[in-house]
Formats: structure tokens, sequence, C-alpha cells
């Protein structure tokens, strides 16, 4: 693709992802997958120009707003982009069978205002320079306090590409050594023992340890809240919303592939996405299973009967914003108070699966107190019969790293721990 049919497609692309409620990087796949003139480099310059907009969608909504200019379209907020990252636009970038519409006199007037300019202006409202909704900041502000800029900076910022080394086939210093010999930078994760944090992005599923089922792309975060599981080899296990098995795996591995781990899901789809990553993974101590609803009489009839259940309960995502920074303008306060009532509902059903003695795990990816301890808080006090188990308590001193938290749930966020933002408690089912 030349770069005026790059910038063209990324007009697109972005006007599909502002009138769908489908994910950025979908609408992005859905895109390329039938143009088979697209290929891997025009792939990656087009995400990397979706995602810079992306991220930058508030403060380059707020220079719209005050150079008073009349769109507020796909097109617009990658002109502004555009302007702001180059001084001088050459005229070929909008010349040529796949071009863009050249500018009109509207537009090189924002342009030529915003041409070489700081993206960030001195009067721009704290939530356009944190790129969030305006409606949030009294939630995040009375987590935050005065940190809210520094956190939500934090979160702005691209993230890193993290990968969690699957221990069934290797260990952490067989796969530095294989990507340092592919020439590929990378360090360990600081927190996580099977963590590794590479210098930039790459087509990993070109790479050998990828291939062999080495690694698996996880945020050192998920790690973590996988690993306080503390799944061992030989128990019951339930994975209680497994998703596409990303944390499945984790803990399969932490239980050497020996004991029962049940995956679970009310989506089929999810569920048969991990198919090919068991397999890939060497993973076969795992059973899928499809819930109706949290209700489901499978639940029932296995009651008391898991050591171990994680619950990674459906969220508002704001944890992961560095990731998917589209995903925060769908968000409404409607949406919160909908997952919350679900949230409850899922953590008192899969209470119902923890043996006594057992523990039960809830996380989420979220940065809001009303999805995480709130909802804690909700269960303990409507289940007597369970009781926290502080993370300090449980943090093992083989990993060489204090526990990165002073209260009894593991909160984590970009600014303070490098990782997306995560909550996990876990909980302990008294005996008799």
């Amino acid at each position: 693709m030349t770069p005026a049919a790059r910038l063209a497609a990324t007009i697109e692309i972005l006007e599909a992802i502002n009138t769908t409620t489908r994910p950025a990087d979908m609408v992005l796949a859905e895109f390329t997958k039938g143009r088979r003139w697209i290929g891997a480099k025009d792939r990656r310059a087009l995400a990397e120009n979706i995602w810079r907009v992306l991220r930058r969608r508030a403060r380059l909504g707020w220079w719209l707003e005050h150079v008073q200019h009349p769109d507020r379209d796909a097109r617009a907020f990658v002109l502004a982009d555009l302007a702001l990252e180059t001084k001088d636009i050459p005229d070929d970038l909008f010349q040529g069978a796949h071009a863009a519409t050249p500018p009109d006199a509207i537009d090189r007037r924002l342009i030529d205002i915003l041409s070489g300019g700081s993206l960030f202006h001195h009067a721009m409202p704290a939530w356009a320079k944190g790129e969030y909704p305006p409606w949030m900041e009294p939630h995040l502000s009375a987590l935050f306090g005065d940190r809210l800029a520094a956190e939500m900076g934090a979160m702005r910022d691209e993230a890193p590409l993290d990968l969690r080394v699957n221990t069934l086939k290797a260990d952490r210093p067989k796969v530095l050594a294989a990507l340092s010999k592919l020439g590929i930078d990378a360090k360990p994760t600081p927190l996580s023992p099977i963590g590794v944090r590479l210098a930039k992005r790459l087509a990993l599923t070109e790479l050998g340890p990828w291939r062999d089922g080495w690694v698996e792309v996880q945020d050192e975060g998920s790690q973590l809240v996988a690993l306080i599981t503390d799944a061992q080899p030989g128990q019951a296990v339930a994975d209680y919303c497994a998703g596409a098995g990303g944390k499945t795996l984790a803990l399969a591995a932490c239980m050497e592939n020996k004991g029962r781990l049940m995956a679970l899901d009310v989506a089929e789809w999810r569920i048969d996405r991990a198919a090919a990553r068991l397999k890939r993974a060497g993973v076969h101590n795992v059973v899928r299973r499809t819930l109706s609803s949290e209700s489901d009489k499978w639940v029932k009839r296995s009651a008391g009967s898991f050591d171990r259940v994680l619950v990674d309960a459906p969220c508002t995502g704001t944890g992961t914003w560095r990731r998917n920074p589209d995903a925060k303008w769908s968000l409404s306060e409607q949406d919160i108070a909908e997952l919350c009532v679900r949230q409850g509902a899922i953590l008192a059903s899969a209470a119902r699966l923890v043996k006594p003695g057992g523990r039960l795990i809830y996380a989420t990816c979220s940065l809001l107190p009303e999805e995480n301890e709130s909802q804690v808080e909700a269960f303990l006090a409507s289940h007597p019969d369970y009781i926290v188990l502080p993370v300090g308590d449980i943090w093992p001193t083989s990993w060489g790293v204090a526990c990165p938290v002073a209260g009894p749930y593991l909160r984590l966020s970009p600014l303070q721990h490098g990782t997306d933002g995560f909550f996990a408690a876990v909980l302990v089912r008294k005996s008799p």
C-alpha cells in the first residue's frame, strides 16, 4: 500500500470503529482479511495509525473544538493527528487511485493551526489530558485522589508485550536464551517469576518459541492472578469464567497437568477458541464445559467438590485501557450497574463449588471499587462461611520479590506496578 492508501484506509477503519460496538482489533482484522493486497507491514502500519488516534481521542477532540473545526468524524481526527505529528504534510499523501479526499479550505485551516504543535494544552480539562470519559472522573478521583493525573497518564500509554512461560515445556532462562538467539530484546518481568517482557511488539506467530508452545501472550498482572490461585498438582480446580483460556493455560501449568481442571463459560464459542491453545501448550488435564447460566444444574450437582475456584468475572475492563483504548468511550454508568449485579450472581454461584478448606479467588481487570472491594464485602456479608486470606500471607518468598501490595487484596495499576489494572481477592471457605 502507498502512504496515501494507508491514510485513506486508516480513516475508513476508524469510521467503522466509531459506528459499531465491536472491539477495534476485530474491526481492523475484518477490514484486512478480505484484502489480499494488504501485507503484514501494511497491517502493522494501519494498527499503529489507528491505535495512536484512539489513544489521543479526547485530546484530539478537544483541539477540534478549540479551533472550532465543524467536523467530529474520523477524517477530522486523523487530520488533526497528522497535523500535530507532521510539520509539513506532503501533497502526494492525498493523491492516487486509493487516496483520501484532499483537504479543503476548512481542513487546511485546521492543519495550519495545529501543524507541529503540542498535543497537550494548558487549558485542557483533566479528563482530556488523562484520556477518560468526563463522567468517570468522580469514580476515578475517589479511587486515586491526588494520583489521578499520574495514574491515568500511565493508563494512557501503550502497554508492553508480556509473555508467560509455559512451564510444561520450558523455563524462563530457556525462553530468554531462545529469544536472544533470534535477536529479540527481552527481559524477565519484575513480579511474575514466569513472565518475559519484550522491548517492542512483533509477530509472535512467526517465532519458534510461540509455535512450540513455550510461551503465551499474557500481561504480568494476569499471570499474578493465576499464580495466587495456588492451583496444585492433583487438585480439583475450576476456572469459572474461562473465556478463551488464558488463565486456564496458566492454571494447567501450575498443576503440572495433574488433577482435574474445569474450564467453564456461558459462551460456547469462547470455550471452543481455547482448544488450539491447549493443544499447542501440551495441556491435557482440562475439561471444557459450557454453562447455561449461573444457575446451571451442573453447578448444583458439583457443589463442594473443588479445591480452587477462580472467578475472573466479566467487568468494565477499565484496567485494560492501555490495550483497548476504544472500549472506554462505549462504557456507561448503566453498564457498571448491570455488570455489578451480574458479578454478584456469578460470585455467589461459583462459591457453591468450593469445598470446605478450599479457596475462591475473585478477580477483575477493572479499576473500579464497585466491581472489586464492594463486591467482596457484599459477598462476605451474605456468606459467613468465607473469610479473606490476605495476599501477603500467601505471597511466595521463592519468587524473590516482596508482595507488591500492603492491603489484603491484590490491586495492581500501570503506574505503580507496570501491569494492567487488576484486582484479586482470595477467600477461604471455613471448615465446619
